[in-house]
């Protein structure tokens, strides 16, 4: 059920309508009875997966709970015959028996999800290499990828290891976890929520909020505009670059870098504002995940603001805790002694950082474009690291300039560019045409064909071209905006401007939106696996 289905428009209307005369103790319910129908939608086939992941996650994490209170009771009936260096063997030996445990509930999710995503990926690869010495290749099993898993999965178990950490309480109610694992609106492309955060929202009585209910219509409205009238506009032009490569290369790579950028913006951002739009209509807060990304003066910045909740998951569950491993210290403490002080500091979070972004390119997709992508994104993040010495002495030198908003303006495009150059690796059939292509812009001088009337041979007339650049221009004043006021806290109270702007954004997705005579609605870009 596509987000941009009448189908599914239908769906969240009857949901809506339905919530709020639903008993409000028991509005939880009814999400997860309609987030199991969205699903359904998928293939019911998937729910083996879905089903799988809650149950193993529901008992690991009651079980890891359960041997915390066993252990603290233990330990307040025996403190008077436990020394401290007792209690202390004691509290590591039960520690030791949780991790074995939340390892335990780890492998299995991760394990489903590497099988299910990756098996081809790893057979293709090896046939690729057993070719060389004349061994016949071995079949690539057409395997089953639920909707949604990338997401689940990682919801799922950053939910395991925050209550081994004790940042969560472990659900007692197998269906209330069913609920925060399944929940609709994030099901296909995040945010990936902590469940200490989705918990307090999910959970609790909903009374009805005519506020609420215009802000995320206002929000889903929003969403559809960027999606429907810019990304899927835009599409239009790359699949015909990407169809003829041997014609639409040198500065078409450039035109297809840029106009990639905005759609992928529009399009992942679009699907945010629909889902944090959906569940804001029923009362429910989720995290942003977007915070102007292309106002970013730095690839670092840049991380941050884009796709936050992936970031901040990679960060919190694989970047720091491989930082802080015995094998990392064993490794800082060697190095600085024999490769100096220097390298040693730099060496664990170097490793940590590679393997963290090796891990986010291979998440995004099984296929070396995107770890290329990913190990990419880390070695720009590295070296602007290794150079920081020296761009605060310019900017102590030049305090003037680089404080000047000219300068920010060039930092920002230039952030812009090298992001949406890497990111050009999403489209490109591999690494090797995507270098090529990249190497073209230096050696094919084909400006006067890309900007004369080729450029209305890619499937969009001049009217096309004019609609996309004032709908650009109308989300591109309204994210400033936005970086200085909450536009709707602003126009909550002038109810005719409100209400006239969300007539107007209506009417501009019906004239001008992927169901207008000519187009077809796509799914979104950003959907993982």
């Amino acid at each position: 059920m596509l987000f941009t289905s009448y189908g599914f428009i239908l769906f969240v209307a009857i949901l809506i309508g339905v919530y709020y005369i639903f008993p409000k103790r028991y509005q939880w319910t009814l999400l997860l009875v309609a987030s199991y129908f969205f699903y359904a939608f998928s293939g019911l086939e998937n729910f083996a997966f879905i089903l799988f992941t809650t149950l193993t996650c529901f008992f690991v994490a009651r079980a890891i709970e359960r041997m915390r209170e066993k252990e603290d009771e233990y330990v307040a009936q025996n403190k008077e015959s436990m020394d401290k260096e007792a209690r202390k063997a004691y509290r590591a030996r039960e520690k030791k028996k949780r991790f074995n445990l939340l390892l335990l509930g780890l492998f299995l999710n991760f394990g489903m999800l590497a099988v299910l995503k990756y098996t081809g990926f790893a057979i293709r690869n090896l046939n690729s290499i057993i070719t060389l010495f004349g061994a016949q290749k071995i079949g690539v099993p057409d395997l089953i990828l639920p909707l949604g898993i990338s997401f689940f999965v990682f919801q799922s178990t950053g939910y395991l290891i925050d209550v081994y950490r004790g940042k969560t309480f472990a659900e007692k109610n197998i269906a209330k976890l069913a609920l925060f694992v399944s929940f609709f609106p994030q099901l296909a492309q995040g945010p990936i929520s902590r469940h200490s955060d989705l918990a307090a929202e999910l959970y609790v009585p909903h009374p009805f909020s005519a506020k609420s209910l215009k802000f995320g219509l206002q929000r889903v409205l929003w969403g559809y505009f960027k999606k429907l009238v810019i990304a899927d506009r835009i599409l239009i032009v790359i699949k015909a670059m990407l169809g003829d490569t041997a014609t639409y290369n040198g500065v078409y790579v450039l035109l297809l870098i840029l106009l990639y950028s905005v759609e992928i913006y529009a399009d992942f951002t679009g699907g945010i504002d629909i889902t944090i739009g959906i569940a804001e209509m029923m009362g429910i807060r989720l995290k942003e995940n977007f915070n102007h990304p292309f106002s970013s003066r730095s690839t670092k910045e840049y991380w941050n603001r884009w796709h936050i909740t992936m970031g901040s998951w990679f960060t919190d569950y694989v970047f720091y805790p491989m930082s802080v491993t015995k094998p990392m210290m064993k490794l800082s403490k060697w190095s600085r002694a024999h490769l100096g002080n220097a390298v040693g500091k730099r060496l664990p979070v170097y490793l940590a950082t590679i393997v963290t972004w090796f891990l986010t390119g291979l998440w995004h997709g099984a296929a070396w474009n995107f770890i290329v992508w990913g190990l990419l994104n880390c070695l720009v993040i590295l070296v602007s690291q290794e150079l920081e010495p020296l761009y605060r002495k310019f900017r102590e030198k030049f305090p003037k300039l680089t404080a000047s908003g000219a300068y920010h303006c060039f930092e920002a495009t230039r952030t812009f560019l090298l992001m949406g150059l890497i990111r050009s690796l999403d489209c490109y059939a591999n690494v090797g045409l995507t270098f090529r292509m990249w190497g073209s812009m230096f050696t094919k001088f084909n400006f006067a064909s890309c900007f004369g009337g080729e450029i209305f041979e890619l499937g969009l007339e001049l009217k096309d071209y004019i609609i996309l650049a004032v709908a650009v221009t109308v989300v591109a004043i309204v994210a400033k905006l936005s970086q200085k006021k909450d536009l709707r806290e602003w126009l909550y109270g002038k109810t005719a401007l409100s209400w006239t702007l969300s007539g107007a954004i209506l009417v501009a997705i019906l004239l001008f939106g992927a169901y207008s005579i000519g187009y077809d609605a796509s799914q979104f870009i950003y959907t993982v696996y």
